[in-house]
């Protein structure tokens, strides 16, 4: 069921088709109001239980809880977080000790953090969910899978997206300064995303799924083609916006992983999770990180498109290629946190590849390199201007606005190739042999970096 008041709607209904998990969706203004309707149409008589936290409750969840007890839905006493409430292991477990004594779906009436916590909580309770959306701050409501910090690490378990979505386009358009430009800069990402996914493909690694790539890629600039819009809360850019986010999630569902809409530009994000990132008091969002990522990723790739891979001796980059022991002391030097360090070299494993599928990888890219260049070149958007696209949406466009050093910053190309086993543009520089070429490149008094402070 679909109730959509966007003119994306027939494409939110074939999205919503090809979804293995999300069976009701609903797009509007006001719908806090009757989300009885949502929650009855997809779970029938079954009781409620909203998950919360303090500032979400107060944004939307009090309204819902009054639709539920108008409409005569049984519902239990709202599960509330604190507002420090976070995506991390320890409230997973706090979260599923409190609903597993109840007979009740659990209600997500919140963002990210809140809406990661209870998927993970359902699908462990082997429950099914709804979530009710106060931003549009990422991807993830309709998303397969949690993005969880456990062990020190953050880590994206699988779990099954929820069965109903409510977006109250009016609760939205109120959120806090700030959310509705991150889940900008998150949509922004995709954009490199598709980018990794071709280079996968070509190097043999990993085959696109044309559906999958098309839904996120077809409509990916008019979903970003109002940046102003967005710091405005203009309504019709909001809807966009929205309908692009939930877009997304629902390729990752259909496709059962998040390759769809991540790629090297998460990498970044989630190593800075991982290095418990804190500026001014507070870790600065998921999508702020993502959007500084995505702006790391498309410095490579204007460095990539510049290149003569054909030219490269692949002799020379096998045998410069190093083994596992080698790999295991550079993660060591690279990393402070030996739980950090242990995820790394777990995840460089798992990827790493032996010296005759490393020549086999690299000759594909170079035969396909003419061809794939001219792919890339039409399809990325360039580093100023999606510098430009940030900073309209209120998005911050520099490192140093989110308190990462132009130092650190370019540590974190390297460190973010080990923790996570995707082929990305990132691996593509590193099976070459070109990577700290490149990094002098991007650095350069007229590199994309080079006014860095």
């Amino acid at each position: 069921m679909i109730t959509v008041a966007s003119p994306d709607a027939p494409l939110l209904e074939k999205a919503l088709r090809a979804a293995r998990d999300t069976r009701h969706l609903a797009v509007g203004e006001g719908l806090r109001h009757i989300a009885a309707e949502s929650f009855a149409s997809a779970f029938g008589s079954a009781a409620a239980v909203i998950v919360a936290d303090a500032n979400t409750f107060e944004a939307a969840g009090r309204d819902v809880l009054a639709a539920f007890q108008r409409e005569g839905v049984s519902y239990e006493t709202p599960f509330l977080f604190g507002t420090d409430v976070r995506a991390d292991f320890e409230d997973v477990e706090r979260l599923e000790a409190a609903l597993r004594e109840l007979e009740a779906v659990p209600v997500a009436v919140g963002s990210g953090t809140i809406n990661d916590l209870t998927k993970l909580v359902a699908h462990r309770l082997r429950r099914p969910y709804m979530t009710v959306a106060t931003a549009a701050s990422m991807d993830g409501y309709t998303a397969f899978g949690a993005s969880i910090t456990h062990h020190g690490s953050k880590q994206t378990f699988d779990c099954p997206g929820p069965r109903a979505v409510v977006a109250d386009l009016e609760v939205i358009a109120g959120a806090p300064d700030g959310m509705n430009a991150s889940g900008y800069a998150d949509l922004l990402a995709k954009n490199v995303a598709g980018a990794d996914w071709t280079l996968a493909e070509a190097a043999g690694v990993e085959p696109i799924d044309p559906d999958v790539w098309q839904t996120v890629q077809g409509r990916l600039r008019s979903w970003i083609g109002s940046p102003a819009g967005v710091a405005s809360h203009d309504p019709d850019a909001l809807r966009g916006l929205v309908s692009g986010l939930l877009i997304c999630g629902f390729a990752m569902q259909a496709h059962q992983t998040s390759r769809p809409a991540s790629g090297a530009e998460h990498q970044f994000s989630h190593l800075w999770d991982m290095q418990d990132h804190i500026f001014r008091g507070v870790a600065p969002s998921h999508g702020f990180k993502v959007g500084i990522g995505t702006l790391a990723s498309l410095a490579l790739y204007q460095d990539l498109l510049a290149r003569e891979l054909e030219t490269i001796d692949v002799g020379r980059a096998v045998a410069a290629w190093p083994t596992f022991e080698q790999d295991d002391r550079r993660i060591a030097r690279l990393f402070v946190s030996d739980a950090l360090a242990g995820k790394a070299a777990k995840e460089t494993r798992a990827k790493h590849p032996s010296p005759d599928e490393l020549a086999d990888q690299l000759l594909r890219l170079q035969r396909e390199w003419p061809a794939l260049r001219e792919r890339l070149a039409r399809h990325l958007i360039p580093f100023a201007e999606a510098r430009d696209l940030l900073r309209a949406a209120g998005c911050p466009d520099r490192p140093e606005a989110i308190g990462i050093s132009s130092r650190r910053l370019r540590d974190s190309f390297e460190q973010a190739y080990f923790i996570r086993r995707r082929f990305t543009i990132l691996d593509v520089f590193r099976r070459f042999g070109i990577l700290e070429d490149a990094l002098e490149s991007i650095w350069a008094p007229t590199g994309p970096f080079g006014d860095a402070p």
